[in-house]
This record gives structure tokens, C-alpha cells and sequence, in this order.
């Protein structure tokens, strides 16, 4: 069986020094804020590109914390609204509406897959106050234009970078090219922690400054509390391990990309559609996704014939139960997207031999 995705295999092609980082941390003795935590904060922001790096517990509450923290420095109220795509894990959702604000959803382009930047102004109103773009599956959902429409309505820019660890555009990593990012270091990302992890960059001093206190319960001193904070702080083992991974973040993205020029070169079914190809440098491939009307049964044909793949999404966030009040609205290409994806194995210890069996399966399916 070839795994979609071996978390085993990921993590022990670097096992001396990771397990030499978790040892650092047992012999330390200290095991939460710490100096791994420092010294991931400033290389993370160094590979980046920001001034400030802040680390949290996981990716969901990096983008609640961005939220909050510009409600707490006035840049946002209850009832303002967020201008979000359609197709994405609802995770992005949630922070939004966890804030009271008002996710405005906007459809993706079906070649591009990422939100339509051609579409959003249409959708910005007086209660507009910021954007939020999803690098969904490891693909750029930045433009220029995007950056001068943020800028001609003053909205802020905030970046989902869940799946896009080492994208960048025009040599500006995602993580850099908005006001604020989140990042989630899940141990399935491209750059994954053993762990939930998360952290926001950002260039905005008192943002930064503000999502780090609302992290440690509302605190910026110990026993005094300026927030109504949380507790979400990334555990100094996590730091110590992702300080090792980010070493060849560069490396293993580049094996991904090669991956992505076999299966482009390569995969010629006439019943799969492959998104559309785009320079290595916009893609950093955290999911390689295939698009067939009859895609249950193709995932059934691919297990039976030993290849593993997950569904990305199967059902969008408007048509969830959670948001039963959306039900009812209608996104054509987003269902079309959710109705048709499936992700195929991508990944950095996927040898050519696999991805060989892979093409083949995927085109002896009829």
C-alpha cells in the first residue's frame, strides 16, 4: 500500500537530531516559553520575512488571535466583515465568526482553485475592514492586485498559510506578502510540528505585541492581566523539533515540486482534470489534487489497486450544519470543487518508484 501521507517515515529521516531536540528540552527541565520557543520565533521569522514571529498552540487560533487583536486595537468591531473563499477548511470560518465578525464568502477561479481577486470589490461594503486569502493546497492565492485593492479601501490583509509553508511570491514568502499570517504547524504540514502548533508573523509591532499577551491569558506580566486572554502557547518541545524540520523546509518542498512535474508530465487520463500549473515558486504542493466527476469511484478503484488519498474537502463550510443558516446558499464552483477533488499522494519521502504506480493506476482508471 502506498500511504498517502507517512508521518513515520517524515520524521525519521532527520531522527538523530530531533530526537537530540527533544532531549535538549527533558534535560532542560523547562518545558513552555522558553529558549526553543525564542529561537524558533526568530528563525522562523528571519525564513519569513517579518520583523515578528509569535507562537501559539495551533494554526486556528493564530487566525483568532490576528482577528482579536485588531479588535482590540480598534481596527475591528462586532458585525464588521471579512471578505474569505468560499473553498477552504472551515477552520478560516471559525476564527472569523469566534470574533463576531462576518465572513463574506467569495467564490475561487475553477483553474486556479484560490479565491477570485477579480471578484472581491464587487463584495466590499462600509463594514468591510479586512481580507482574509487561504494559500489553499500549497498554492499562492496572492496578486499585486490583490495588495492594491487592500490598500485603495484600507482593508488589512491577513494570510492563511496553514499549507503554504515556503510559497512565496516574486521572492516575498507567504507569511510576509499581507499585515498579518497565521501558520499551522499540524504534524501533516509541510513544516509539521509532533504536534497541534501554530504562530502569527507579522511587520505590526503592537499587533504582535497584543496577540502575545492575549496568548498567555491576557498577560504581559506575570498575575497582571490586560486581556481577557486565552491559553494558547506551542510547547517547548514542538519549537525544539520544528527548529530542526525548518533547516530543510527549502529541500523537501523542492522533492515536492519535483513530484508535481512527474504527475504533471506524466498523468494523462482523460476523465481527471489536474489544476491548473503554475511556477514552482507559487506552489510549495501540500496537496496535490485531482478533479473527476466520478471521484468516489475512482477512490475506490485507487485503494483496491493500493494507493491511498484523502478528500480535501468533502463538504464546504456553507453547507455544514454549524453554518445551517448558509445552507441554503449557493457557490457553484466552490461545490463543484468539493464535489470533485481528491488528493493524491504528495509528499517529501514519496520515492519516483511510487509515484510511478500512482500515474499508472490514475490512468488505467476507466
Amino acid at each position: 500500500m502506498i500511504k498517502f501521507l507517512d508521518l513515520q517515515a517524515i520524521t525519521m529521516r532527520h531522527g538523530d537530531e530531533i530526537k537530540a531536540a527533544v532531549n535538549r528540552v527533558i534535560e532542560s527541565g523547562w518545558f513552555l516559553q522558553g529558549n526553543e520557543n525564542k529561537q524558533f520565533e526568530t528563525n522562523y521569522a528571519k525564513y519569513i520575512g517579518t520583523e515578528s514571529c509569535v507562537t501559539v498552540a495551533n494554526g486556528l487560533d493564530a487566525l483568532k488571535l490576528i482577528l482579536r487583536g485588531y479588535k482590540e486595537m480598534g481596527v475591528m468591531q462586532d458585525g464588521d466583515e471579512i471578505i474569505v473563499p468560499a473553498n477552504t477548511y472551515i477552520a478560516t470560518i471559525l476564527a472569523i465568526t469566534d470574533n463576531n465578525l462576518i465572513p463574506v464568502l467569495v467564490e475561487p477561479t475553477w483553474d486556479h482553485l484560490e479565491i477570485n481577486i477579480d471578484a472581491i470589490e464587487k463584495h466590499i461594503t462600509f463594514k468591510t475592514k479586512g481580507v482574509m486569502i487561504v494559500h489553499l493546497y500549497g498554492r499562492i492565492a496572492y496578486n499585486n492586485k490583490l495588495g492594491q485593492i487592500c490598500k485603495k479601501y484600507d482593508l488589512k490583509l491577513i494570510e492563511d498559510c496553514a499549507q503554504s509553508h515556503g510559497c512565496a511570491w516574486h521572492g516575498v514568502r507567504t507569511g510576509a506578502l499581507g499585515d498579518a499570517a497565521a501558520h499551522s504547524f499540524y504534524p501533516g504540514k509541510n513544516l509539521g510540528a509532533l504536534g497541534d502548533a501554530g504562530a502569527v508573523t507579522t511587520n505590526d509591532s503592537k499587533l504582535a505585541e497584543i496577540i502575545r499577551a492575549l496568548a498567555n491569558y491576557g498577560s504581559h506580566k506575570k498575575y497582571v492581566f490586560k486581556y481577557v486572554g486565552i491559553n494558547s502557547r506551542m510547547a517547548e518541545i514542538d519549537a525544539a523539533v520544528l527548529n530542526v524540520k525548518l533547516k530543510y523546509l527549502d529541500e523537501d518542498n523542492a522533492q515536492r515540486q519535483k513530484l508535481a512535474d512527474y504527475y504533471y508530465t506524466h498523468i494523462n487520463n482523460r476523465l481527471l482534470i489536474l489544476p491548473t500549473r503554475i511556477k514552482d515558486e507559487y506552489n510549495v504542493y501540500h496537496q496535490f489534487p485531482v478533479f473527476c466527476e466520478r471521484r468516489n469511484e475512482l477512490q475506490e478503484y485507487l485503494k483496491k489497486n493500493g494507493v491511498q488519498t484523502l478528500i480535501h474537502y468533502p463538504i464546504p463550510p456553507h453547507k455544514q450544519e454549524c453554518y445551517k443558516a448558509w445552507n441554503s446558499r449557493t457557490y457553484p464552483i466552490t461545490e463543484m470543487i468539493h464535489q470533485q477533488e481528491l488528493s493524491i499522494p504528495m509528499n517529501q519521502v514519496l520515492t519516483r518508484p511510487e509515484a510511478e504506480i500512482v500515474v499508472d493506476v490514475l490512468n488505467s482508471f476507466k
